[in-house]
């Protein structure tokens, strides 16, 4: 099997800096996680917050720490440091090859979808962000990984796209309507269904919006790894 990941992400409109911070990290016992956390409001403050939190899981990831316990580390870390008073939400997507599985941990209100074969399930049991209350929890999915596996996760940015217009986005209806097209990779299905926001938004998005696609497909290739980016720098 190989892993593939695609993620885009855009700022609000008129914001030099998005409040969504995204890390890739390889596990110390073989596998790969993507944290992803969305720090309140936008801007500065919300990139400090967010880039707090995804540290502290980052770090807590590197020594073997299990992927609940990094979570609730940092909600207890952020509660402490700003004494309630900020929230940012966490997603946490790990492909763990020690269990063989994804492990797929939310603290957030927005769903994440995992599709195999033709069935699209939803997970989107009530979870609190990190840093509001003491000891807050995760809820954690685990499904075995499998060729065909793909996961879709996004901030809510994506939530809110298209409601000040009375067009809300379907995220699931997106979803169907890019697996549906042949040949798709994950960068490109992540490119589309961000940019499906911002039509949405007609262009001017009133939040930031991240998307992650991961999917498990046949490997037919060698065994190098590699990672692409793409960053526009702002004058």
């Amino acid at each position: 099997m190989e892993l593939l990941i695609g993620v885009s992400k855009v700022n609000k409109y008129a914001t030099r800096e998005s409040g969504d911070t995204l890390e890739v990290i390889e596990r110390p016992g073989g596998g790969i996680s993507v944290v992803l956390a969305d720090g309140q409001r936008s801007g500065k403050s919300a990139k400090r917050i967010s880039n707090k939190v995804v540290r502290k899981v980052i770090s807590l990831l590197a020594e073997g720490v299990r992927d609940g316990a990094a979570a609730r580390a940092a909600s207890d870390y952020l509660f402490h440091e700003r004494g309630g008073k900020v929230s940012a939400t966490l997603n946490i997507l790990s492909v763990d090859l020690i269990s063989n599985t994804l492990v797929i941990t939310r603290n957030s209100d927005a769903p994440v979808f995992v599709v195999t074969g033709t069935e699209v399930a939803v997970m989107d049991e009530p979870s609190l962000p990190v840093g509001v209350r003491r000891h807050t929890r995760p809820v954690i999915h685990e499904c075995p990984l499998e060729t065909g596996l793909t996961v879709l996760l996004f901030t809510d940015g994506i939530s809110h796209a298209g409601k000040r217009y009375g067009t809300p986005m379907n995220p699931e209806a997106t979803l169907r309507e890019l697996l549906a097209r042949p040949g798709l990779n994950t960068q490109e299905m992540a490119d589309g269904f961000l940019q499906r926001a911002i039509e949405l938004e007609r262009g001017r998005p009133s939040d930031d919006i991240s998307v992650v696609v991961l999917q498990v497909v046949e490997h037919n290739g060698d065994n190098v790894r590699r990672l692409q980016l793409r960053i526009p720098i702002e004058p």
